[in-house]
């Protein structure tokens, strides 16, 4: 018989509770004040904590911001897995539909997360370099990546509407090719890029306001088509 796992010590669990706690405390402040840019002061003020204690923690702001965005990343990438996979694989146009809902979905329920990865940088933060904030982001955008390699895999991906590619693009699409189970063409991976960058542009524009002159269920219609033009101009079959 295994030796079962041990229980974390009390110590540990405690330790790890606060710092739970303290990332919820940081998220909770940025709905609030609709901003990014915390404070340890203001988060150790909403504890009932000192700002000295919090650096038993988080070595500083950054190292907490990082997990934030680690966490974000890691959130909203599950949520787009899980809408996606909910759904069977060979219904390549049902799981983009999924994908794209479940991004401006998420984008919506989480305002101040989705600006604190996609918005503008926090004043004097530097994320580390190929640590865990780049990792998570990798996750979280190859889950846009896995269907066209999908669509491809099962014949279903048509050629996109625009096949010229610069040699950047080209070189850069060989270069994430290594990380592929299959090759993907050029004109293919730049659509892709078209792709996420139009559902982003999209998604952006709702979360900052910029679509509250059209009511809801017009925004919505909107979405549709734009997800259904944007699929097309992919190579994506679309119901």
């Amino acid at each position: 018989m295994g030796n079962a796992p041990r229980p974390a010590p009390r110590r540990e669990k405690a330790r790890a509770a606060t710092i739970e706690e303290i990332k919820r405390t940081a998220v909770t402040l940025m709905h609030e004040h609709g901003t990014a840019d915390l404070k340890f002061t203001d988060i150790a003020r909403a504890m009932d904590m000192t700002p000295p204690a919090l650096y038993r923690y988080f070595a500083d702001r950054d190292a907490l911001l990082s997990e934030l965005i680690t966490d974000a990343y890691n959130d909203l990438g599950t949520a787009v897995a899980e809408a996606r996979d909910a759904l069977p694989a060979d219904d390549i146009a049902g799981r983009f539909r999924a994908i794209t809902h479940s991004y401006r979905r998420w984008a919506r329920e989480e305002p101040q997360r989705f600006a604190l990865i996609f918005g503008l940088p926090v004043s004097g933060y530097v994320a580390p370099e190929d640590g865990s904030t780049t990792e998570a982001a990798q996750r979280a955008m190859s889950q846009m990546s896995a269907l066209f390699v999908e669509a491809l895999m099962a014949g279903r991906l048509g050629p996109p509407r625009i096949r010229e590619v610069h040699p950047a693009i080209a070189a850069c699409a060989a270069t994430k090719n290594d990380e592929l189970p299959i090759a993907i063409p050029a004109d293919t991976f730049q659509a892709m890029l078209h792709v996420w960058s139009s559902l982003h542009g999209f998604v952006s524009l709702e979360a900052y306001g910029h679509f509250a002159w059209i009511d809801e269920a017009g925004v919505d219609a909107l979405f549709e088509t734009h997800a259904r033009l944007t699929a097309q101009n992919a190579g994506l079959p679309v119901d």
